[in-house]
């Protein structure tokens, strides 16, 4: 059985998947025994040949390209991939990140001195050195409303300054979903990712369904990645409205319908002044006006 899989999703950004993959193949060590599984998700013509090309050229016995029928997300895009995987373990890797050193060894070392831990990231920096926020407190209306440093006095000793380095591995509500790793027993056990959320927000859901079987989310400082913060999905009003519809359906599927009601509510009045200011928000307030069901996708278009 293959060690470690590492799923990647590719979409119209394959000079980072490409950079991605060379970092693996550089920083891992020759000692474990990993593939990774390129789920292509529906990118253009010209990106996916160059992709192909690519893989091909290496001519690698465990680096896997398969293209999805459809852009099926970040969540969808990964269970494809993990359904061709057969691991110990699952590391879920943006296209968009490099390895700093053997994360792969390093973060399935830790899943494995404690079976509580039930995902573990590395440390995350940015291209300029600087660190990205690994660890956070789950959404919920209060965090909505008031914004993470809240929890600064209601769970003074949980919450963190997270530009600083830790020094030993942590334990946060989630991690980033730009890079975490955990067995694939666990994964199945918890249902894997909704697919229903298309993006943004995977990381929440996936982390409290681990938190409800006792499982912990951890960041463990010795493995390091860089991560082009958001060169895979640029931002833009339609991505916006993607995060907000997910942050809804989340909250309504963990929270309830009297804290999703509250929070729609918040936002619908918030987007509605800002549309007054920039034309923009109109397209973002008319996908809130959209109701969120569990049983649909929150895909915006």
């Amino acid at each position: 059985m293959v060690e470690v899989s590492v799923i990647l999703i590719n979409f119209n950004s394959s000079n980072y998947t490409i950079e991605c993959i060379d970092s693996i193949y550089k920083k891992t060590s020759k000692d474990i025994d990993f593939e990774i599984i390129i789920v292509d998700n529906k990118s253009e013509a010209d990106d996916y040949l160059n992709l192909k090309s690519y893989c091909k050229s290496l001519n690698l016995s465990n680096l896997h390209l398969h293209l999805n029928s459809e852009n099926s997300g970040f969540g969808g895009g990964n269970m494809f991939g993990f359904n061709k995987a057969k691991s110990q373990f699952v590391a879920f890797v943006n296209n968009d990140v490099l390895f700093k050193n053997d994360c792969l060894s390093i973060l399935s070392n830790t899943l494995k001195s404690n079976s509580e831990i039930g995902v573990c990231a590395p440390t995350t920096y940015t291209n300029h050195g600087k660190i990205l926020p690994t660890l956070d407190f789950f959404a919920s209306p209060i965090k909505v409303l008031f914004g993470r440093k809240i929890y600064k006095y209601l769970k003074p000793k949980e919450y963190k300054d997270r530009n600083l380095k830790l020094d030993k591995p942590t334990k946060g509500d989630f991690v980033s979903g730009s890079f975490m790793m955990l067995t694939s027993k666990n994964f199945k056990k918890v249902g894997g990712f909704d697919t229903n959320i298309f993006l943004y927000h995977e990381e929440t859901d996936l982390c409290k369904r681990l938190q409800k079987s006792n499982l912990n989310a951890i960041c463990e400082p010795k493995a390091e990645c860089i991560h082009y913060h958001g060169a895979s999905t640029p931002k833009s009003i339609q991505i916006k409205a993607e995060l907000k519809r997910s942050l809804l359906y989340v909250i309504k599927k963990h929270n309830g319908n009297l804290p999703y009601i509250l929070i729609h509510f918040y936002l619908v009045c918030k987007y509605s002044i800002k549309t007054i200011v920039k034309s923009k928000y109109i397209y973002l307030l008319k996908q809130l006006l959209r109701p969120i069901h569990l049983s649909s996708s929150t895909k915006t278009n």
